[in-house]
C-alpha cells in the first residue's frame, strides 16, 4: 500500500515548507515539492493543504506495565494502551520500570514490549527499576543488554531520593561499566537512565562518575531535571561539559520547581545548545504527592499526552520555535537510544513514523512504520483489553 500525503508545510523535524510525502513498504519513498501518484498502483491520497506534518514522538520514559503502588496496592497503575501511545503522536516508546520492581518486573515490561510491537509501533525497554542491585531478565546487566534486541540501557536508577535503594559512588560505578561493556557487544545506546529525586546530594555522584572513571559522559541520562533550582543548576553544568540531560514535561507535575520555558531560556543565555536534551512524559507513571517529611498524602497518573500539549503551549503561547524544539521529541531521542539510522526525522529510507497535525498543533493523524494508527484524532488500532 502506498500512502502519498499532499502538501503539508513539512517539519523533518526542521522546517522543509510545504511538501508531498510518499510512504510505501513502512517506510518513506520520497519527499518532494510534487509527487504524483505511481500509475498502476493502489495509492491512498491524503490531502494535508494547511496541515503540518512532522516526525512521530519518540518517548524515552513511559511506565508501559503501569507505575506507582506508593500509597498502597489500589495505587498501582494499570498498564498501558497503545491507542494512549498513539493519540499522544508517540511511535516509538521505552519502556521503564519505577519504584516496584516485585509486582512488576523487567521480564512484564519485555513481554509488554513484544505486545506493542506486535500492535504495530516501535518499542524499546530499560532493564533494572529505580533499586539496586537492578533487577534483569538473564541474570546480569551485560548480558540483558548484548543480547536482548529491546533493551537500550538502564533505568530508571534512582538517586537522590527517599524512594532509592541509596546506592553508593562504587555501586553506580559498577552498574555504569556493565551497562558499557553490555552496549559495545550488543551495539546499543547503553544508557544509564537516572531518576533524579530532589535529596541534597543531587548529581555529586555523577560529577564523581565523569571524573574518576573511564566511561563517557555521554552514557549517562538524569531525568527530572527540573525538579529543584539546585538540581537544574547541575544539569546546567553537566550539559555544559556534554552531557545529556533529560525534562520531564508533565504540565500538571507538582515536584518540578522550573517550568520548561524557563529552562530553556536558561540553557539559551548559557549558551547550552539544545543537542543534549530531550523530552519525555513519564507517561503512565506515578505522580505521587509527599509532605515536608515525605509522607504520602496523594496521587496523580502521568500521561503521553503531556508532550506535546506542552510543546503546543511553548510554540503558540510562549513564541518558541517549532523547529527548535521538535528536535527534543523526536531526533535528539532517537540518537540517545541509536536508532537515528531510521528514526527521529523525515528522511528517504528511514521508517513512515508520521504526525499530520491541523494548522493550530492539535493532531490529526498518526502512521507508525506507515501503518494509519489514528485518523481524525480517533484510534483506528487500540490494545486487546481496550476494544
Amino acid at each position: 500500500m502506498f500512502t502519498l500525503i499532499k502538501g503539508a508545510k513539512v517539519f523533518a523535524p526542521h522546517d522543509l515548507g510545504v511538501q508531498d510525502i510518499l510512504m510505501a513498504g513502512g517506510k518513506i519513498a520520497a519527499i518532494q515539492e510534487k509527487i504524483d501518484p505511481p500509475k498502476g498502483l493502489s495509492v491512498k491520497e491524503v490531502k494535508a493543504e494547511g496541515m503540518i506534518a512532522t516526525p512521530g514522538v519518540i518517548d524515552l520514559h513511559v511506565h508501559i506495565t503501569g507505575g506507582g503502588g506508593e500509597g498502597g496496592p489500589a495505587t498501582r497503575v494499570p498498564e498501558i494502551d497503545i491507542s494512549h501511545l498513539t493519540q499522544a503522536g508517540v511511535t516509538t516508546v521505552v519502556g521503564v520500570l519505577g519504584v516496584d520492581d516485585f509486582s512488576r518486573n523487567p521480564d512484564t515490561v519485555m513481554i509488554k514490549v513484544l505486545g506493542l510491537r506486535q500492535e504495530g509501533m516501535s518499542a524499546y525497554m530499560m532493564t533494572g527499576s529505580y533499586g539496586f542491585p537492578p533487577s534483569t531478565i538473564t541474570g546480569s546487566l551485560r548480558r540483558d543488554l548484548a543480547l536482548l534486541p529491546p533493551v537500550v540501557g538502564v533505568g530508571e536508577l534512582a538517586i537522590s531520593d527517599h524512594r532509592s535503594s541509596q546506592p553508593t559512588f562504587e555501586d553506580l560505578a559498577k552498574v555504569a561499566a556493565e551497562v558499557r561493556v553490555g552496549a559495545l557487544l550488543g551495539n546499543k545506546a547503553g544508557l544509564v537512565h537516572l531518576h533524579m529525586g530532589g535529596g541534597q546530594a543531587g548529581m555529586d555522584y555523577l560529577f564523581q562518575l565523569v571524573r574518576k572513571t573511564e566511561i563517557p559522559i555521554t552514557q549517562y541520562l538524569p531525568t527530572h531535571v527540573t525538579r529543584t533550582e539546585e538540581l537544574f543548576e547541575q544539569a546546567l553544568t553537566f550539559a555544559s561539559m556534554g552531557g545529556f540531560i533529560d525534562i520531564t514535561l508533565t504540565g500538571e507535575r507538582p515536584t518540578q520547581e522550573i517550568n520548561v520555558a524557563e529552562a530553556l531560556t536558561r540553557m539559551k543565555n548559557k549558551n547550552i545548545k539544545t543537542d543534549c536534551l530531550t523530552f519525555t512524559s513519564d507517561g503512565n507513571g506515578s505522580l505521587p504527592k509527599f509532605d515536608e517529611n515525605e509522607n504520602y498524602i496523594g496521587m496523580g497518573i502521568g500521561s503521553p499526552s503531556s508532550l506535546l500539549r506542552e510543546f503546543k503551549r511553548l510554540v503558540v503561547q510562549g513564541g518558541f520555535e517549532a523547529s527548535d524544539l521538535l528536535p527534543c521529541l523526536t531526533l535528539n531521542p532517537a540518537r540517545r537510544i541509536k536508532v537515528d539510522g531510521k528514526k527521529g526525522s523525515l528522511e528517504v529510507g528511514k521508517d513512515a513514523d508520521l504526525i499530520l497535525f491541523d494548522g493550530d498543533w492539535n493532531i490529526d493523524s498518526v502512521w507508525c512504520l506507515g501503518k494509519h494508527m489514528v485518523k481524525g484524532g480517533e484510534p483506528l488500532v487500540k490494545g486487546f483489553c481496550a476494544r
